[in-house]
């Protein structure tokens, strides 16, 4: 199993010994010593730290270690190659484990216009941030975590609304590739609407910087649940109170790097039309994915009710249409956090 180097030295050994598992049989510990140029100690404190990283991995006496699954890596030839006639609009890169992929995507940058955008994606991120700072907790192998750094020729005020066009490239790919129940939040969470409630699969971060008339660069975070341990979906708590879930429960089996080319390739689409003709070019479509479209909701700000009404849908900004008692309000994304109307106050 190929994997790509560590962007920092974190887990370096832990990843090594990755590379030489395989799911089909066991592997000495000696024969992994041997091939690395470490010790056989070395070796079993690197699969202790996969274990708790959330791999499963078998352990017999004098047979050594297997992998209970097959671990799915990534790979940025599978990547580039999946990506088709879109391959010339992207330069990827993989890593094996890096604090935030928006962090480490503006230390590797190189020079380029708004034609080539540039990726990152990580077997594993150990800093990641969501919206207002929130941790964005991505496990080894469960989820797909990226970053694309791309140019804008307009100026910040241009980009009202990019987090939302992103999340339509994201409902659209899922949607292509067999998804069912995905759906969107305002103004950067992807869910899994189903019976008992919607589910948090992933979010948005979106991070510029620019002058007033540009150009402006835009690092644009993803990360999506792809399949999480039993434990974890459902437990773990989303924005809002939301609970996880992954794409698994959504009823997709697909191959990371698959994965990834379908969401480049949807992007690029998306911020082709959001580039030369805003966001209301892709509203209507942004509203008929939207989860709470038409229900009562609330927004919050820090922890409190800020106002409540029922969801008109989005305008061409991006921002929210709130028909509330005082008539239809308008809300943008800065701190107010939307909530079901019935959903107690976070």
């Amino acid at each position: 199993m190929e994997l790509p180097l560590p962007a920092t030295p974190l887990h370096g050994h832990a990843f090594a010994t990755l590379g030489r598992l395989t799911h089909e049989g066991f592997v000495s510990g000696e024969t992994i010593a041997e091939a690395l140029g470490i010790s056989r100690a070395t070796v079993w404190q690197a699969v202790r730290q996969l274990e708790a990283l959330g791999l499963e991995i078998y352990k017999v006496r004098r047979q050594g270690y297997r992998l209970a699954r097959p671990y799915d890596a990534l790979d940025t030839a599978a990547v580039t190659r999946a990506l088709g006639a879109a391959a010339p609009f992207f330069r990827v890169q993989t890593v094996s484990a890096c604090a935030s992929t928006n962090s480490e995507i503006l230390r590797l940058a190189e020079g380029g216009g708004s034609g080539v955008a540039q990726v990152l994606a990580t077997e594993l991120q150990t800093a990641g941030r969501g919206r207002r700072g929130r941790a964005w907790v991505s496990g080894l192998g469960t989820s797909l975590t990226f970053s694309v750094l791309r140019q804008f020729e307009g100026g910040i005020a241009a980009l009202s609304g990019l987090s939302l066009a992103v999340g339509l490239a994201v409902a659209r790919a899922l949607d292509e590739l067999g998804a069912q129940g995905v759906a969107l939040k305002w103004p950067n969470d992807v869910l899994l609407d189903r019976p008992g409630g919607p589910a948090k699969l992933g979010g948005i971060l979106i991070e510029l910087a620019g002058d007033a008339l540009g150009p402006t660069r835009a690092v644009i975070g993803i990360g999506l649940n792809v399949r999480l341990p039993e434990a974890a979906r459902g437990a773990a708590q989303g924005t809002g109170g939301l609970p996880v879930s992954d794409l698994a429960e959504a009823g997709l089996a697909v191959a990371r790097n698959r994965l990834l080319a379908t969401l480049l390739r949807h992007l690029h689409g998306v911020l082709e039309v959001f580039a030369r003709e805003g966001f209301g070019a892709l509203r209507g479509e942004w509203n008929s994915h939207h989860a709470y479209q038409g229900r009562e909701v609330m927004m919050i700000n820090e922890g409190k009710v800020e106002r409540s009404g029922v969801v008109e849908g989005v305008d061409a900004t991006g921002a929210l249409n709130l028909a509330t008692a005082r008539g239809v309000e308008k809300a943008v994304s800065g701190e107010l956090s939307l909530r079901p109307a019935q959903a107690a106050s976070a």
